[in-house]
């Protein structure tokens, strides 16, 4: 204060929230968020249309595809979408869950945040509850064997269920977990390590999803450069190469007078030998096929065909990087420094209908997940759910321990968590029930995507499992509480457990916060001669009251 006058310390553009309207505002555009995703939850979720400002159409109910695509313009929203991103790097599915039980304990927490309970009380209750519950996850998950192939695809079908790959689910599950074996190796501790770099997907529209195949090593989505060239290779040299077959240009704009047109034939005889060369360099290194990531001039087209050489132009680089590991081969990027060992060896073959090169190695350790849909936007949600399940069965694989699905294991956790809330002390304990609460939102929400009685359904899971019964869940299609373990309903434990955690982690980063101050409608296009205040900040909070308005 000075001279009964208040010290103005921020700009007059400045926005600024405060205490309770802060908690408030947080809250709101955190469980804005939540919402937007709880109705693709489960087997009977529903899909989101999301068009971006260019007017391409993503048709998808994968939680972290939906919040990345969505224009979100408020700073607590994207904390909570960085859950959904973490959980997706972490685990490869659960995205819509973790989300959820976000927004949920937000939700719960404000009603603790109403009775005076200070925040930093409930923090503490959250990360105890977090805490426990993954102790209790780990007690509850079934150990199994890796090598049990049905279990695996029961788990690949779980996380599939719901994501437009549900008509050929078993087709796909049972192409995934041979996918899944193939880049399968154990560790100096004899230990399962899945390498899913050693794992390509490629797409194809016009075909059914039931066609979908697994092949040991690459495609290449491409066309022999010219028509006289062999269509495939047995037991082949294969030749990667990063280096255009055309005629080296100068480096610096050059004008040549030409007086006699013997001069000019000298300029395309040297050029000519020139490529010459190039292709007798690949001849001589014993190349049957070449795969150039640039261009092959015209002329040294005709060359290689001469010299019976199969090659291809413009392939992709992550296609050459993918073959290596596939053949064995090392890319060139200097055909005059190239040898014999820089050569993979394998096997080419065309086919013709799909217009592709199957590339197959001796010993292989890549392989190839060709999925076929009906149309771009149904394949891509095709390759969306795949993935999920690959990341889904690579856990299982590693970590060795699953749950049972169908709400099973959250009723099971919030019924443990509320027995270990009499042994917390102080206003804690309220926090832990609440978590405990927040919990049983998942069988809820699957409840009612489903079209059934949440509340009804949510009585009867809870007392299967009073009645002992662990792995009671939800059959969201007859509506019976059942068990789902032995129903084929399989989750990997280490995805719930990371759910559970950047759940937890995530409201509690957002109960902290209790100031929001804004640098206001600064301008980030200013001229250069202008200030732009500290770092040029970006434009306010996104409208504070509503900054969640271009979203939903």
């Amino acid at each position: 204060m000075q001279q009964g006058q208040p010290m103005i310390v921020m700009s007059e553009d400045s926005q600024r929230v405060k205490d309770k309207d802060a908690q408030d505002y947080n809250i709101s555009a955190a469980r804005a968020v939540a919402e937007a995703v709880q109705s693709t939850l489960g087997p009977k979720g529903m899909d989101k249309m999301l068009v971006d400002s260019m007017g391409s159409v993503t048709i998808t109910n994968d939680g972290v595809t939906i919040l990345k695509e969505m224009d979100i313009d408020n700073p607590t929203a994207e904390m909570i979408i960085e859950v959904a991103e973490t959980q997706e790097d972490e685990a490869g599915d659960g995205t819509t869950t973790a989300v959820a039980i976000a927004g949920e304990l937000l939700k719960n927490a404000e009603d603790l945040l109403e009775q005076d309970i200070h925040p930093t009380a409930i923090i503490k209750g959250f990360h105890l509850a977090s805490e426990q519950a993954r102790e209790e996850i780990d007690d509850i998950a079934t150990d199994i064997d890796t090598s049990d192939e049905e279990l695996l695809r029961k788990t690949a079908e779980t996380s599939m269920t719901g994501k437009g790959t549900e008509v050929n689910k078993e087709h796909l599950a049972q192409l995934i977990v041979e996918a899944i074996r193939q880049v399968t190796v154990e560790d100096e501790n004899g230990d399962n390590v899945v390498d899913l770099e050693f794992l390509n997907i490629e797409t194809q529209t016009g075909r059914s999803a039931g066609e979908s195949d697994l092949l040991e090593g690459g495609i290449v989505d491409k066309d022999p450069v010219h028509d006289n060239m062999p269509r495939s290779a047995d037991d082949a040299d294969i030749l990667l190469l990063d280096e255009a077959i055309e005629v080296e240009e100068t480096d610096v704009d050059t004008e040549v007078s030409v007086t006699d047109p013997d001069q000019l034939q000298k300029f395309l005889d040297r050029e000519e030998k020139q490529l010459r060369e190039k292709v007798d360099t690949i001849a001589d290194l014993g190349a049957d096929v070449v795969f150039c990531q640039k261009g092959i001039d015209d002329l040294a087209q005709h060359y290689l065909a001469k010299e019976g050489i199969l090659a291809v132009r413009r392939a992709k680089k992550s296609d050459l990087e993918f073959l290596q590991e596939v053949v064995g081969a090392s890319i060139v990027s200097d055909l005059e420094s190239a040898t014999e060992e820089d050569l993979g060896f394998g096997d080419v073959t065309r086919d013709e209908e799909d217009e592709l090169f199957y590339v197959e190695g001796e010993d292989a350790h890549g392989v190839t997940l060709l999925l076929r849909g009906s149309t771009d936007h149904v394949v891509d949600e095709l390759e969306r759910g795949v993935n999920d399940a690959l990341d889904v069965v690579a856990q299982t694989v590693s970590d060795g321990r699953v749950l049972a699905g169908g709400g099973a294991i959250e009723v099971e956790l919030a019924g443990r968590l509320r027995d270990y809330a009499d042994s917390v002390s102080g206003r804690e304990q309220l926090a832990v029930e609440a978590f405990a609460d927040s919990l049983e939102l998942v069988p809820r929400v699957l409840a009612g995507n489903a079209g059934l009685d949440s509340i009804d359904t949510l009585v009867d899971l809870r007392a299967a499992h009073d009645d002992g019964d662990i792995t009671a869940g939800l059959n969201v299609f007859s509506g019976d509480v059942e068990d789902t373990f032995e129903a084929g309903v399989v989750e990997p434990a280490h995805a719930k457990e990371q759910a559970v955690t950047s759940a937890a982690e995530a409201a509690n980063l957002v109960l902290k916060i209790d100031d929001i101050i804004s640098a206001g409608d600064l301008s980030t296009d200013k001229g250069d001669d202008e200030e732009g205040g500290p770092g040029g900040a970006p434009g306010g909070m996104g409208g504070m009251g509503g900054g969640m308005g271009g979203m939903m």
